[in-house]
């Protein structure tokens, strides 16, 4: 059971002309001016995240590179391939890296559009074609087990957005059932070039697979197909709110008036090596991580941690125990049990709660009751609204500001490839530090350990319902079953796999 021989694979890299198109001229002064610094945007809010990707590609002159662990073809992701499509067509040069995790739904799509000479699909760390995925899964598990988590999207080595969303209704606000709360940073300036040479990095490493070499060679009337679909649903939805955000929404206007207003600040951007699943535990030189790392623990006033899955490990537990107790204010937000969609993942972080609240870190978890209602508190929680937390963000002493796909989990430790933006800019990890704190205690439970006479711990969450302080005993709004599965979960050896 083996893949496919792509020796014959072409080898391409970022454009170096885009200095030259509407983008590179748009940011030209402010970079100037700006001299190593780069120019950020949050985008929170799910319909500004559509908009800046669909505004930008129809921007786009030289080249459009993404990779995604998920690439979903429902109405964000129709209308997303859409714009690429007609970006093409303008003789735009789209590449498109797809983690294989999820490369086979919707493959006859990938393959069609492979077929335009414009656009070159790859699937990163490939399952076999033809062969049963689940005896895959025990024979190549080592391999198959890594997957790449980076979400980027750069248009003419000008503009990038790097953060913790993948395209799909549920993260764009367009599910009706679901949102998951995340966040985008849109940039300019130097970390652009580091996107795209860490893009190269994975698109032309060996786990890399051309979608004609993996699946078969896509043909023109696949893709007359294709199109014809796509812009028959286009057409369907030309009234819908996210093309009159993208036509009339202030953030595409700024875009195409080139009047976007961007905080500028020292940054970089910080990634995994493409190389991550060849090596061993012992290697750390290019882990995120480990770059990240000394930013946490050299944290002097505070920290604060948003991570929907959050399985700090016993390390990281004694790190951000020590920053603590040496008066540092750490605090976690990350998803309650009713609120988690992984609920082999509150197996993992729920052993963890007891050591880090006995030494002074602060824990909350997202209140699931949120999805009756509609909240907006926090940049990088719009909208709360039938909410799953997703955001991955960290702020250091009011200072400093991560933003990217990194989830403070082993996964994200040690398995899967990862990447975020790290940017100076008091005002903005000012500001998220201040809503933080100000508002946390709206859409979150602060769980606390109490002690009984006897001595006995145990955990209380406290929060709010209905503008009134309510107190549980045990998992809030969590029922029996779910509670049963955590419980037998967290009696199998399975936290490095979370």
């Amino acid at each position: 059971m083996s893949l496919p021989d792509q020796s014959g694979r072409t080898e391409t890299n970022a454009v170096r002309d885009g200095n030259e198109t509407q983008l590179g001229r748009s940011f030209a002064d402010d970079i100037v001016a700006h001299s190593g610094e780069n120019g950020v945007l949050l985008l929170g809010e799910g319909r500004d995240a559509f908009v800046a990707r669909a505004a930008l590609a129809q921007l786009a002159e030289r080249s459009i590179d993404l990779q995604y662990y998920m690439f979903h073809h429902d109405t964000v992701g129709n209308l997303l391939t859409q714009k690429l499509l007609e970006a093409a067509d303008r003789n735009v040069r789209v590449r498109m890296l797809i983690d294989d995790m999820y490369g086979s739904d919707g493959e006859d799509d990938w393959v069609a559009l492979d077929a335009h000479p414009n656009i070159e699909v790859r699937f990163f760390n490939p399952w076999v074609r033809g062969r049963s995925r689940g005896l895959q899964f025990i024979t190549r598990f080592k391999n198959l087990n890594y997957r790449m988590h980076a979400k980027t999207y750069t248009v003419d080595n000008q503009v990038t957005i790097v953060g913790g969303r993948n395209i799909g209704d549920e993260y764009f606000d367009a599910d009706p059932k679901l949102a998951f709360s995340d966040l985008d940073a849109m940039a300019v300036g130097p970390v652009v070039q580091q996107v795209e040479a860490e893009f190269d990095e994975y698109w032309n490493s060996e786990y890399a697979y051309p979608v004609a070499t993996l699946v078969r060679q896509g043909t023109q009337a696949e893709l007359d197909r294709l199109r014809h679909g796509k812009q028959a649903f286009f057409d369907e939805r030309s009234t819908s709110a996210y093309l009159e955000a993208l036509r009339d929404s202030p953030l595409a206007k700024g875009l195409r008036a080139q009047t976007v207003e961007l905080r500028w600040a020292e940054g970089k951007i910080i990634h995994d090596s493409s190389e991550k699943k060849a090596h061993d535990t012992d290697w750390r030189q290019e882990l995120l991580i480990s770059q990240l790392a000394p930013y946490i623990i050299e944290a002097k006033r505070d920290v604060v941690i948003v991570s929907p899955y959050f399985v700090p490990g016993a390390a990281a537990t004694t790190a951000l125990c020590k920053l603590s107790q040496d008066g540092v204010r750490v605090r976690v937000l990350t998803n309650s049990l009713a609120s988690n969609d992984v609920a082999a993942v509150h197996a993992g972080y729920s052993k963890y709660r007891i050591p880090l609240l006995r030494c002074g870190v602060e824990l909350y978890e997202l209140n699931e009751q949120l999805k009756t209602r509609e909240r907006k508190v926090f940049t990088w929680l719009p909208r709360l609204s039938k909410s799953s937390l997703h955001a991955k963000t960290m702020t250091f002493d009011r200072e400093i500001m991560f933003v990217g796909s990194f989830n403070f989990d082993q996964r994200s430790l040690h398995i899967n490839n990862e990447i975020g933006l790290l940017y100076k800019d008091g005002v903005t990890a000012g500001n998220s530090t201040d809503k933080f704190d100000q508002n946390v205690g709206k859409v979150a439970f602060r769980v606390t350990l109490e002690k009984d006479s006897g001595g006995k711990e145990s955990l209380r969450w406290v929060g709010q319902q209905d503008g009134e302080q309510v107190t549980f005993n045990s998992e809030p709004y969590a029922g029996f079953w779910l509670k049963a599965e955590v419980a037998v979960m967290k009696l199998f050896p399975i936290e490095s796999q979370l």
